[in-house]
């Protein structure tokens, strides 16, 4: 089947890289031509793992192309997914400029039915505005639809998860637009599982917001029971494996840390919220959930301060600047707290990391970035770790401890066991352990 997808982000590039490499033609669209130009050239305008290798096995086949014309794209194709970015507005509410923007130009190209699908995570009742927006800018009397297909990806796995899917969620109105959702995912059902689920456009809408809001607040439960833990003398970690072995629970998203980030987990509860709010529904769990992630990123800057005591003039070493290992997004990330924070105190500050130097220095071009962690490292009087990538677990601590001014470490992922690296000599801070 012919499919094109316009937005060419973590969710568009890949959405459109694993249908293709399911057999279907897809035409990946962007307005932003430097994108484009990188694609044709083969370099990958994001980092995901496997995500080049995927991508250039089926542009030489021909089954993958890109394109800036919009115009283009609703010819090629019955199925167009939006995948355009919903950035939060002024307001903190999701910005749907792009979202509309699709719709409108694909309205005025429709010349045969068409089905638009919502691919970019959108809040509830969006399909209604899309179509209201369609059907103002139709110059012919012509037949569509509208679907919602939530991604569930994550970042850093996100080729597995989209060729591997636990479940298919699409939200439609029409048996056509069902039946033609069904179609392209069904090569990707037969080989990697998973389950279809048809539903209504607005409970498909909502099911993102409510599956990411409610891990979100996993990761906020334990943090906040990471804070009892100190007090108590616990150790967070063994109390969430203890919980994580009830499979009403499970393990996952029961890492206590510096709190969630990245693009989807802030945006989708924050959009809840302002969702329950129009309803007239005080969803105050949420609000709470909200707020210790927020003060969970306080919580761990007051052990960066009571260990240097003076911060002015103190060289802290950041080790970690995406909001999650094996991707280089850096949106809502620790960092883009602590970076900032540590500044305004007129600490030294040096970074590293392996792949979201260049994303981060977009936003702040003032930090010191080095490629290695031991030049990163070396003359540090704190060690402040923000990402819990492999390097930073491989470390060599015998030699990290040589080439600090001071051996300290914060640790904001709990990367390390206490007792072995204080055994060390290390002076070392963590979340929910003492």
């Amino acid at each position: 089947m012919k499919i094109s997808v316009v937005g060419t982000g973590y969710v568009g590039l890949v959405t459109g890289a694993c249908f293709s490499d399911a057999g279907h033609e897809v035409l990946c669209i962007d307005n932003d031509p430097k994108k484009i130009d990188l694609l044709h050239k083969g370099v990958m305008p994001i980092y995901e793992p496997g995500l080049d290798e995927i991508v250039a096995r089926n542009v030489k086949s021909g089954r993958l192309k890109f394109s800036t014309s919009i115009a283009e794209g609703t010819a090629f194709a019955e199925v167009i997914f939006i995948a355009v970015g919903t950035p939060p507005g002024v307001g903190g509410e999701a910005n749907m400029t792009y979202v509309e923007q699709v719709g409108r130009q694909v309205a005025e190209h429709m010349t045969s039915y068409r089905l638009l699908v919502e691919k970019s995570t959108v809040p509830a009742k969006t399909s209604e505005y899309l179509k209201r927006t369609i059907l103002k800018y139709l110059r012919e009397d012509t037949d569509f639809d509208v679907a919602s297909n939530p991604e569930f990806l994550r970042e850093g796995t996100a080729i597995e998860d989209a060729t591997h899917p636990d479940r298919i969620v699409v939200g439609v109105e029409s048996q056509r637009a069902g039946d033609l959702l069904e179609e392209i995912y069904r090569p990707i059902l037969q080989k990697g599982g998973g389950e279809f689920l048809r539903m209504s456009v607005t409970s498909a809408e909502l099911t993102k917001h409510a599956s990411n809001s409610f891990l979100a607040m996993k990761i906020s439960y334990i943090n906040a029971v990471a804070r009892i833990c100190e007090l108590a003398g616990a150790d967070v970690g063994q109390v969430a494996k203890g919980m994580g072995l009830d499979p009403r629970i499970g393990p996952r998203f029961l890492s206590a840390g510096v709190g969630y980030g990245g693009s989807c987990f802030p945006k989708d509860v924050d959009a809840f919220v302002r969702l329950s709010d129009a309803l007239g529904i005080d969803f105050k769990l949420l609000k709470e959930v909200q707020a210790i992630n927020k003060t969970q990123r306080e919580y761990v800057m007051k052990k960066i301060k009571q260990e240097l005591w003076v911060v002015q003039d103190k060289t802290i070493a950041i080790f970690g600047l995406a909001f999650k290992p094996e991707t280089d997004d850096v949106r809502e990330a620790p960092s883009l707290y602590f970076v900032p924070k540590l500044g305004e105190m007129k600490a030294k500050l040096r970074a590293w990391d392996p792949v979201a130097e260049g994303k981060f220095k977009e936003i702040h071009p003032e930090l010191e970035c080095v490629p290695d962690l031991y030049e990163c490292a070396k003359g540090a009087d704190l060690v402040l770790i923000l990402t819990e990538w492999d390097a930073v677990k491989k470390i060599d601590l015998k030699k990290l401890k040589e080439i600090m001014a001071c051996p300290v470490i914060v640790d904001g992922r709990n990367v390390f066991k206490p007792e072995e690296i204080r055994a060390l000599g290390f002076t070392y801070h963590s979340v929910g352990r003492n």
